[in-house]
């Protein structure tokens, strides 16, 4: 398992929690973990920054944030081996091809500028949509205190890597898997077909929801799974469901979409507002 952890610090208080949770992934992972900050090439060819000492001064500034970084990590995780790389370019490039050789990619979901907040800047999100594999967004407590993880399902595509994720992070934690499902109709829709019975829909969604992960059940028979079908708007849902979860599984599209970030509005809208870390559970390019 050499394929690192990878994880993007800024110096932000976010970041620092991000760097944290990436130690604490790499170690139950059993995997190294690389931290990187990225230099913006474009501030160089800015008139402000042209002097080589300003230059200097933010290879200097980038240098003691990897610093910071590495000492937390090993605080927090000695028995992980802890890398880290100072990169010069955009950071989404520079992390777009760092995570065609990683494991996954962690971010914190505000920070200062180099990787900065996926609430009102473009990185983030740009990584959540674009990766090469898993991006996890640190939000919330990320101390892992419930024991169980939450794998948000639309059961209108392929759910694999969200449950793959789901369950291999239960095995990896000890802890247990709640798959979660949110539906609702329109009041014209329900208008229309008085007869619609709640109970009977909601027990065919649970049996779908159990079909769909019957297969992940076999594979960790340890991990216990539990099934929620909710009548509920499923960013309201899911963000529910995350204040009792350590962490958040969903995948890049769900119902419709953002598609020059190559998220749907479900996964954009938990992003923003979850209570716990959000994994984005995309497939890694060598899957």
């Amino acid at each position: 398992m050499t394929e690192p952890v990878l994880v993007g610090t800024d110096g932000s208080d976010s970041a620092h929690r991000a760097v944290q949770w990436a130690a604490d992934e790499a170690a139950v992972r059993h995997r190294p973990l690389l931290i990187v900050h990225s230099l913006d090439s474009a501030l160089y060819a800015a008139p402000l920054f042209a002097a080589p000492q300003a230059v200097d001064a933010l290879t200097d500034a980038g240098r003691q944030m990897l610093a910071q970084a590495e000492e937390i990590a090993r605080e927090r995780r000695p028995e992980v081996e802890v890398r880290t790389r100072l990169l010069t370019g955009r950071a989404t490039g520079a992390l777009c091809e760092l995570s065609e050789e990683a494991f996954e990619l962690v971010l914190g979901h505000r920070g200062l500028g180099g990787f900065s907040s996926l609430l009102l800047g473009s990185t983030g999100l740009t990584m959540a949509g674009h990766a090469a594999g898993p991006v996890v967004i640190v939000r919330g407590a990320a101390d892992g205190e419930h024991g169980e993880i939450v794998a948000g399902l639309a059961l209108d595509g392929d759910e694999t890597e969200t449950l793959r994720y789901a369950f291999e992070a239960a095995a990896a934690r000890g802890s247990r898997v709640r798959v979660v499902n949110a539906w609702e109709v329109s009041a014209a829709y329900a208008e229309a077909n008085r007869a619609l019975d709640d109970r009977q829909i909601e027990e065919k969604i649970r049996w779908r929801l159990i079909e769909a992960h019957a297969p992940w059940r076999k594979t960790y028979p340890d991990v216990e799974a539990t099934e929620q079908v909710v009548r509920e708007h499923p960013v309201t849902a899911l963000c529910d469901a995350s204040r009792e979860a350590d962490l958040l599984v969903v995948g890049p599209r769900r119902q419709g979409g953002l598609a020059a970030l190559g998220l749907g509005s479900v996964s954009h809208g938990v992003i923003h507002h979850a209570h716990c870390p959000v994994v984005i559970a995309r497939a890694r390019t060598d899957s």
